[in-house]
């Protein structure tokens, strides 16, 4: 009696998992030769699922509670263990524990540029990532369809392929939105919420389920954002004659010379005035020769000439320039511009055919006088 006391202890009488870790989906109860003792308990806690796989078949699916593993509560088991009343022997079988929470902060990016047609820029090239949630639903279809006979199963060993799912779903969701890219931060939400649902049909034969999934941001290729912040700046510095002053004082400010000023923006005509008004003073000149003051009664300097403009091109959604008129008058004899081409100057508002320009629809209304006749007897 002694010895059968003996040896029956020394089956499994209590089954539980507590899990220690953050990535861990499934956890295999480990027992050499995986004897059970009829009758043991088993722990189920919030969170988890426990699974029974008997000679390669799944057996049970249970719950989180407290269980007394007896013919009543196993009915699947009993049916495949052929167990009669009162029979007490143990049996062999492998217990999964499925962990059922929320694996969070997961991450999933686009590995290449998605290609699409943006309405306003065109064919453009986007980029997207963020994360997402998932979680187990039915843990003995997942048991079969995924892990197989893994004694610890990781979040790593799926992530990848729901990442390639996730990946697939975002490329189709944003080519076919017809969302502007410059609006798409503003719809990041319907967008994630229209991929996750066309996932979960897909991710449910594993027995998974998708409860979130955020895309935290989509980006341009570098070149793209570089030329819209160009764009940007010209917006923000508003008035282009102003702007230039502007910074032809800052450089003087900082202890530059007047030529810097002039280059940073001054202009033809503020030069010659600040020329003038030294020629009055006396000193040195803007290339340092030595200037004497002029008569005292000297006439004030005329106003500088009117700051000639400077032009705008639009051509294939780039922006050319700036031109002076000839350049523009050159580029018209050459057919570079033409009558039809957008142009834009500082003060106009928004971008006119150049035909429709005052200022350049004289280029192209002057034409050469006939040629002479040929000589007599020619």
């Amino acid at each position: 009696m002694a010895i059968f006391d003996f040896l029956s202890g020394q089956f499994i009488d209590v089954i539980h998992w507590t899990d220690d870790t953050r990535d861990t989906i499934v956890w295999r109860f480990e027992r050499h030769g995986h004897e059970i003792k009829y009758g043991a308990k088993l722990t189920v806690r919030e969170g988890q699922s426990a699974v029974f796989i008997h000679e390669g078949q799944l057996a049970d699916v249970f719950s989180p509670g407290l269980y007394m593993l007896e013919t009543n509560n196993m009915p699947i088991m009993t049916s495949l263990q052929h167990w009669d009343h009162g029979f007490r022997s143990p049996f062999k079988s492998e217990v999964y524990f499925v962990s059922t929470n929320r694996f969070t902060n997961l991450k999933w990016g686009t590995k290449n540029p998605i290609m699409l047609r943006d309405p306003e820029f065109g064919p453009i090239r986007l980029r997207a990532y963020g994360t997402y949630t998932i979680k187990v639903v039915e843990p003995g279809l997942f048991m079969t369809e995924i892990v197989g006979t893994d004694g610890e199963f990781t979040m790593d060993e799926v992530s990848f392929q729901i990442r390639n799912i996730i990946v697939q779903e975002v490329s189709r969701a944003l080519a076919s939105s017809g969302i502007p890219a410059l609006d798409m931060a503003a719809n990041t939400a319907e967008l994630g919420k229209l991929v996750a649902e066309s996932i979960s049909g897909t991710i449910k034969q594993y027995g998974l389920t998708l409860p979130e999934l955020y895309i935290e941001n989509i980006s341009l290729p570098p070149a793209v954002e570089k030329a819209l912040d160009e764009r940007t700046s010209r917006g923000i510095a508003g008035n282009l004659d102003d702007h230039m002053k502007w910074k032809a004082a800052e450089a003087m400010g900082k202890g530059g010379t007047m030529g810097d000023a002039m280059g940073a923006g001054m202009g033809a005509g503020l030069g010659m005035q600040m020329g003038g008004m030294m020629m009055n003073q006396g000193g040195a000149g803007p290339w340092g020769q030595q200037v004497q003051p002029g008569p005292a009664a000297a006439a004030p300097a005329p106003p500088p000439p009117p700051v000639e403009h400077v032009w705008h091109i639009a051509e294939n959604g780039q922006t050319k320039g700036p031109f002076s008129k000839a350049a523009m008058g050159r580029m018209a004899t050459e057919g570079s511009l033409t009558r039809d081409s957008l142009v834009w100057t500082a003060g106009q508002d928004g971008w006119m055919r150049a035909e429709d320009v005052s200022e350049l629809a004289q280029l192209f209304t002057v034409m050469p006088p006939p040629p002479p006749p040929p000589p007599p007897g020619a």
